[in-house]
């Protein structure tokens, strides 16, 4: 429990909820959890123990790859983020980009409630699909971006992590590699000619999945990108016209 947890709990509880709100927060709650709700990107955000909570990594995802959307010719843009959450990536994407059309896929029933009342909560048309990953999506896509469940089970967790935030969104077979081979390998099918991959990725990933990348998309512009800290944090795959 810090000072900045507890100012977040005091500005986003009810006076007669403050208390019992620090209690919680003491006990281990995340502080997103208590108060139902996170800011991303500038946006308020729902959240609840259905969904991840967002990070500032992934708000690095985004910025960065709405840098690479510019360098798109196209006048409209075809997103689609598979394993959305709460919608924190899909929504901002649709709010930040005045050309954008969003598809958000999500295998959880329960996150995409959340994503549907994030959505309309910051007036974001984006269309949502119930979908283990591509299995039920159609149609064609100038970007693909994931932050998929990439933790290996036997990776170290933080307890809080473990206790309250949900598995399905967090744990990933094939040493945390299962959902990027399984997207790689389906991907060119929804693709169009130009395109951008954005993954947000573990910080020790990287190399296998450059390696895996280039299994997929040896044609295209590879690059492993660092986040703020200095982490190997995002993978992006890029065929744009020079």
């Amino acid at each position: 429990m810090n000072e900045q947890e507890i100012e977040y709990i005091k500005r986003y509880s009810k006076k007669d909820e403050i208390e019992k709100n620090l209690k919680k927060l003491e006990e281990g709650l995340p502080v997103q959890y208590i108060v139902g709700n996170v800011d991303f990107y500038g946006r308020i955000f729902k959240v609840n123990e259905n969904v991840l909570i967002p990070r500032f990594e992934t708000e690095e995802l985004v910025y960065k790859t709405i840098q690479y959307i510019k360098k798109l010719s196209n006048q409209t843009i075809s997103i689609l983020d598979l394993g959305t959450g709460s919608g924190c990536i899909a929504i901002t994407l649709k709010k930040e980009l005045s050309n954008a059309q969003v598809t958000a896929v999500d295998l959880s029933e329960v996150a995409l409630l959340v994503a549907h009342e994030n959505a309309k909560q910051n007036d974001a048309e984006v269309t949502f699909v119930h979908s283990d990953m591509l299995k039920n999506v159609t149609g064609k896509f100038d970007v693909i971006i994931s932050n998929p469940p990439y933790i290996a089970k036997t990776d170290e967790v933080d307890e809080k992590v473990l206790k309250y935030e949900p598995h399905m969104a967090l744990f990933a077979e094939d040493e945390g590699l299962y959902f990027y081979r399984e997207i790689l390998k389906e991907a060119h099918k929804f693709l169009n000619e130009q395109f951008i991959i954005a993954f947000e990725i573990g910080e020790a990933q990287g190399e296998r999945l450059l390696e895996l990348a280039n299994q997929y998309f040896a044609e295209c512009n590879i690059s492993l990108e660092k986040d703020m800290q200095g982490r190997n944090r995002f993978l992006f795959i890029l065929k744009l016209d020079k």
